[in-house]
């Protein structure tokens, strides 16, 4: 006999993605089912532009016409997502974002000791003050103007910025996962460290509500980015395939080296050593046999270094493939969707983004 509600078998769960750039803000709704697993579901997407005075860099310099396009863009939202408890995330420009991972051992030389070991618990309490100093070095920024996120694992990997309502929120300073460290790795351990100006986040939680909009969480565009592409990587690429991901973003291009669903190198660019970006990507690539690239972001800013696709498809020695949300879509959906924008590699980011919500 079933203990669940009828009503509540064909319940999802909703979250939407907010991207905000010079382009406009795109936003990007997904669902999938509370119960019994389920495919993932496109249920809304849309774009709004934004007056050039709206956005400063990183800056948010208008914040009452970008509350104003928000709500403007949420209130078109089709009547299923509107009345959802949507969990909504919101993008940070990678350029005002910090990313450093260290040893453990050197923010903690006793680490490896029995004294640790006896309550590994412990490590974590006070390793926190040493990862903020490390920020403040690292960011040159002091500590109290500081959004600071940390992880502690065996590869110092982290893809977020964190929750704003969890104890591992920027500005909390948590330890994601702490307790799945074990002893035994102490001394092999890095600490990763996700860090970005403070006012960065409190404006756009600020303009957000001011839209009527609570957000969950903030998050890099670029790791939102990756989380997309890993995602549609698991539809379309052959499991155990090495293959490369590219994000072009407003800084640059970012690329990473995904083997065995782990992400084993990283690359940025433009970065001072290396002369173009051919040198960029062979280094990306370090030898392996790339079985694939996925690319995604603003592909337009790609004429700006002379390059295209097939340039990048030549210098990895693979396929390349735009992201695109209409293999991921599914017509079930109460409107029909921007046939544009689900072929728009730029809509990756709040992809992401909405993505992060329905996993949590």
């Amino acid at each position: 006999m079933s203990l669940l509600n009828p009503l509540l078998l064909n319940a999802r769960r909703h979250a939407a993605g907010v991207d905000v750039s010079a382009r406009g803000i795109t936003l990007v709704v997904l669902s999938e089912p509370l119960f019994g697993g389920g495919p993932l579901r496109i249920e809304w997407l849309a774009r709004a532009p934004l007056g050039r005075e709206v956005l400063s860099g990183a800056e948010i310099a208008d914040r009452t016409a970008l509350a104003a396009a928000l709500r403007a863009l949420f209130g078109a939202l089709p009547r299923a997502c509107a009345q959802a408890g949507l969990r909504c995330a919101m993008a940070l420009p990678t350029g005002a974002t910090l990313l450093a991972t260290v040893p453990l051992a050197r923010l903690v030389p006793e680490a490896g000791s029995p004294a640790w070991r006896a309550d590994v618990s412990g490590l974590y309490t006070e390793l926190e003050p040493l990862v903020l100093a490390e920020a403040e070095r690292v960011a040159g920024i002091e500590r109290h103007e500081l959004a600071v996120d940390w992880q502690v694992g065996p590869f110092g990997s982290i893809y977020s910025l964190g929750s704003c309502d969890s104890p591992d929120s920027p500005g909390s300073s948590g330890a994601s996962g702490a307790s799945a460290l074990g002893t035994a790795v102490l001394r092999e351990a890095r600490v990763t460290i996700a860090a970005t100006a403070r006012a960065h986040l409190e404006t756009r939680i600020e303009c957000a509500a001011m839209a009527g909009i609570t957000l969950c969480a903030l998050d890099d565009e670029a790791h939102a980015a990756l989380r997309a592409m890993r995602h549609a990587a698991a539809f379309e690429l052959p499991p155990h395939e090495t293959w490369a991901a590219l994000w072009v973003g407003a800084d640059g291009i970012h690329g990473w080296l995904v083997a065995d669903e782990s992400v084993t190198r990283r690359m940025r660019f433009p970065a001072l050593e290396y002369a173009d970006l051919v040198e960029a990507l062979r280094d990306l690539a370090s030898g392996a046999q790339v079985g694939c690239t996925l690319v995604s972001g603003d592909l337009s800013m790609l004429a700006g270094v002379q390059f295209s696709l097939a340039d990048i498809g030549d210098v990895l020695g693979s396929p390349v493939l735009p992201f695109e949300c209409a293999p991921l879509a599914d017509a079930d959906t109460e409107q029909p969707l921007d046939v544009g924008l689900l072929h728009d590699p730029s809509c990756v980011v709040a992809f992401g983004l909405a993505l992060r919500g329905v996993s949590e």
